[in-house]
């Protein structure tokens, strides 16, 4: 079972991502709060996956993400937000969220992209806009993510283009014909030269240096 804590200002949110991930035969919701009871709660129900609301009135989603990351187990967190252009997304992938969702996400693709979370995949809400890839990687002086993406190896690259199409490393592993063991260590050279910390942010420098053509041709239409 993959074990989901839902932390969200909003009793309807809580309440309607508890009933759609419950419906799952995989998935168990092992709480559902406000953003000042999520740390307590993640020491307590150990939950897989935070499904974490990135703006609430009693504790930023923010400052949870922070301390859930220095937790020694830190689950897999995904931020919540109402805004594709939020600015606070870009911080939250640099302090190391595995991605984010819209809160009106189609609710039969919500299992989906838990399922997708707990296998170490990808999760980017087709509607992330230029303004939020461009400023995650405009911010903190890195450079041009073509340079970055210079520095892997052919192998490496196909990787990461599938890293960034969300795929889990059983997946890759599948596609490309290798092991296990190769994909990780691909998966942890690929972070390494691109400078990065989570799949997540490896994949907006793989959309930003051009990777992903087809992808972004379907975005313009």
């Amino acid at each position: 079972m993959i074990r989901v804590l839902v932390v969200d200002d909003e009793a309807l949110v809580r309440t309607g991502f508890t009933h759609i991930l419950n419906t799952a035969d995989d998935i168990e919701v092992v709480g559902a709060v406000p953003g000042g009871q999520a740390v307590r709660t993640v020491r307590e129900a150990r939950p897989d996956i935070v499904l974490l609301d990135i703006r609430m009135p009693d504790v930023d989603g923010l400052t949870v993400l922070a301390e859930l990351r220095r937790m020694p187990d830190c689950p897999v967190v995904a931020m919540l937000t109402t805004f594709d252009s939020d600015d606070y997304v870009a911080t939250a992938l640099r302090s190391g969220a595995a991605g984010f969702l819209l809160k009106d996400t189609d609710p039969e693709q919500l299992p989906y992209l838990v399922r997708a979370l707990a296998e170490g995949g990808t999760v980017l809400s087709s509607k992330v806009t230029r303004t939020v890839v461009d400023g995650y990687l405009d911010q903190g002086g890195r450079e041009p993510a073509a340079r970055l993406t210079a520095r892997l190896t052919e192998r490496e690259r196909a990787v990461l283009v599938l890293m960034a199409e969300g795929l889990a490393n059983a997946d890759i592993g599948e596609r490309m014909h290798l092991s296990a063991g190769t994909v990780k260590g691909h998966v942890s050279a690929v972070l390494s030269k691109l400078e990065v910390s989570s799949r997540v942010q490896a994949a907006l420098i793989a959309e930003r240096a051009g990777l992903l053509g087809p992808a972004r041709e379907e975005d313009t239409r």
